[in-house]
């Protein structure tokens, strides 16, 4: 198993947030020091031998609409110099030159984040006997480059390595399971029910404890299990055309992350188990490589090939919904995570690097607006991993998804003087 956390750095297990100096839901558990607040950790377990997860509902294909290259801004991208021919790009590539964060603050949170990664981890693994077999996953916005503004949130999980387990699915839609131990002792059998699942509210609370132990000050935090993909993966994960079926069969090789995350009541109970004691699915470290090596020729954004925009649009449209979600209260549900996701399911849809040229930039945003326009009016923004899994569904009022979608419009044809 593992440990999951936001320093605010996280990997698998029990999960701890650090923030120096959340695939969306996930709890939070902060240490902060006089400069600033440092992440959380997740708890994760490594499985083996696994049941075979019974498939569920296909979902319908999700379609993108394509993107239009019209007015393009002439950006020499192999010098990085920007000329731009329109006030609206220069609005843009101003606004993303503010977001870059300076190298002494990546620098000093990033010393500040290692060591409370270091202290929670020595102390896991000295003081504890459940969690003592540690291991640390970096992962998130941070380590893909696309954190802006200030270094105040690394995702880090805590991987603890647990074999022989049983996953089923908890709910119809494939995000959520339960764990259960097969025959045989187990490092995490102090976590057991009666019917032998795994409880995550009870790892999450034993390891939040041990976390405040090791760091004196802690917010939350979230556990995690590790495994093969399960069949509700099938239908989405659509990177054939864009990254190709190799790095595709590769990446399908890696395991996933079960979360201890639930959606609403966590008293409500299905086939005995509390939704409380349910598990969340992450497929954050494939995210990390995808949005990494995310062109569709291995040169994209090299020193030898093409600068593309994809990770500027998704800077600029996760400070955009920062800054309506500042405006707005009643939008705080709307995450980075769902901006993630649509940059994703575009991706699949404009596969190649010509269609995200860094001369492109002014259209190719605008193109993943009305993306993010069109899955918030129809209140539907599938799982890019489980399509059946809408990360628009529970805890989303239909209302704010079409205010949401009224304000990103109305930036859009004004020009987005909420930059300014």
């Amino acid at each position: 198993m593992s440990g999951r956390g936001k320093t605010k750095k996280s990997p698998a297990g029990p999960a701890q947030r650090v923030q120096p100096g959340p695939e969306p839901g996930c709890a939070k558990s902060l240490v902060r020091d006089k400069n600033g607040s440092i992440g959380g950790c997740h708890a994760v377990m490594d499985t083996k031998d696994m049941q075979q997860i019974p498939e569920e509902n296909k979902p319908k294909e999700h379609k993108q609409p394509t993107c239009t290259t019209e007015g393009k801004p002439t950006v020499p991208p192999e010098t990085g110099s920007r000329i731009v021919d329109s006030h609206q790009d220069k609005i843009l590539f101003t606004t993303l030159d503010k977001l870059k964060i300076k190298m002494t603050h990546k620098s000093d949170s990033s010393r500040i984040v290692n060591d409370v990664v270091r202290c929670i981890s020595d102390h896991m693994k000295k003081c504890t006997e459940c969690f003592k077999e540690v291991n640390v996953l970096r992962t998130g916005s941070y380590y893909e480059h696309l954190k802006i503004s200030d270094p105040d949130e690394f995702d880090v999980m805590f991987n603890f390595p647990v074999e022989r387990v049983d996953i089923r699915p908890f709910g119809d839609d494939g995000a959520f399971y339960s764990v259960a131990f097969k025959r045989g002792k187990h490092s995490l059998d102090r976590f057991k029910n009666r019917d032998n699942t795994v409880s995550a509210s009870e790892m999450l609370k034993e390891f939040r404890n041990e976390v405040k132990t090791s760091v004196k000050k802690q917010k939350g935090g979230c556990p995690a299990v590790k495994s093969s993909w399960p069949t509700f993966t099938q239908e989405g994960f659509k990177i054939d055309t864009w990254l190709g079926t190799k790095v595709k069969k590769d990446l399908k090789a890696h395991s996933y992350y079960l979360v201890p995350k639930y959606e609403g009541k966590g008293t409500v109970e299905l086939e005995g188990v509390c939704a409380k004691d349910s598990w969340r699915i992450s497929f954050s470290h494939v995210e990390k490589s995808i949005i990494t090596n995310h062109g569709s020729q291995k040169t994209c954004c090299k020193a030898s090939g093409i600068r593309c925009c994809r990770k500027d649009c998704l800077k600029l449209l996760k400070h955009l919904l920062s800054l309506l979600k500042a405006e707005d209260p009643s939008l705080s549900k709307f995450c980075s995570y769902h901006a993630k996701t649509t940059l994703l399911h575009a991706c699949c849809s404009r596969t190649k690097d010509s269609d995200w040229e860094a001369t492109q930039l002014g259209p190719c945003f605008q193109q993943l607006l009305r993306d993010f326009e069109g899955h918030l009016k129809d209140g539907k923004l599938p799982n890019f991993f489980i399509p059946t899994h809408n990360l628009l569904g529970s805890g989303h009022n239909r209302r704010r998804c079409l205010i949401l979608a009224q304000c990103i419009e109305e930036q859009r044809n004004k020009g987005f003087p909420i930059f300014g």
